[in-house]
């Protein structure tokens, strides 16, 4: 039978209102951006300390009244897959106003995915998001940005943005731009400052649905033979065209 910590975390993993922090990076990120974090245990503090101290000096010294001691196979009976960082922790969702992060009046995108198919992707579509300091990323659909594994891949970067998942994208008075195959090069000197960025998935791209919601459609310039990127690299691509016209 489950211990008590076993429980808690197998309940975090299903619980709405929590997520599951695996490894030292999603640790770091939930606490440099202000999370509530409820429990935090490593196979082996001293060394996290060490961790700290080479890769996020910000956070050396302040981990040892957060961490508890639980050992490293104590750790793997915890989650799926053990970190080799050897942290895992369980933080509180923040509460995110997507009304709020859609009327922004701040010159920053918000990344919009619909239907992100792969965990680890989408993770690393939030931390490229995150990176370039968008406004906001909206998952549309079932999949759920907060699933630890996508918290995994997006290194807990989820806390440094607001980051909310719908079944329909709602209204803003954002310009909708739609990645299409079809579409006009990407010109980033034409790119709205405020726009609503849509990605689709790698086999099927956007619905028809939200690519007849759009208010233009552009395309990334590519090499001919060229189906296809990764949807992280789309996201990537688009979003530091812009940063970079934008100065």
């Amino acid at each position: 039978m489950a211990d008590q910590l076993t429980q808690r975390f197998r309940g975090a993993r299903r619980d709405p209102a929590l997520v599951v922090l695996e490894g030292f990076h999603a640790l770091k990120h939930a606490l440099r951006f202000g999370a509530e974090v409820e429990v935090a245990v490593a196979a082996d503090p001293a060394a996290l300390e060490e961790l700290a101290a080479d890769l996020a000096p910000d956070l050396a010294g302040k981990l040892g009244d957060r961490v508890s001691a639980v050992g490293a196979k104590r750790l793997a009976d915890l989650v799926p897959q053990a970190p080799r960082t050897g942290v895992v922790a369980i933080a509180r969702r923040p509460a995110v106003d997507l009304g709020a992060a859609l009327a922004d009046p701040r010159p920053a995108p918000v990344v919009v995915l619909e239907q992100p198919r792969n965990m680890g992707n989408l993770g690393a579509c939030v931390r490229v998001a995150a990176a370039a300091d968008a406004a906001a990323l909206v998952a549309v659909g079932e999949n759920d940005p907060w699933n630890p594994e996508a918290v995994r891949g997006g290194a807990g970067l989820q806390f440094a943005l607001p980051v909310a998942a719908v079944l329909e994208l709602p209204a803003s008075d954002r310009p909708l731009l739609a990645l299409d195959p079809e579409g006009e090069d990407l010109d980033p000197a034409r790119l709205p400052a405020r726009a609503a960025l849509a990605f689709g998935t790698e086999r099927h791209g956007l619905s028809e649905a939200l690519l007849a919601r759009a208010d233009a459609r552009i395309a990334i310039p590519m090499r001919t033979g060229v189906s296809s990127l990764n949807l992280a690299t789309t996201v990537s691509a688009v979003l530091f065209a812009w940063r970079l016209a934008a100065g």
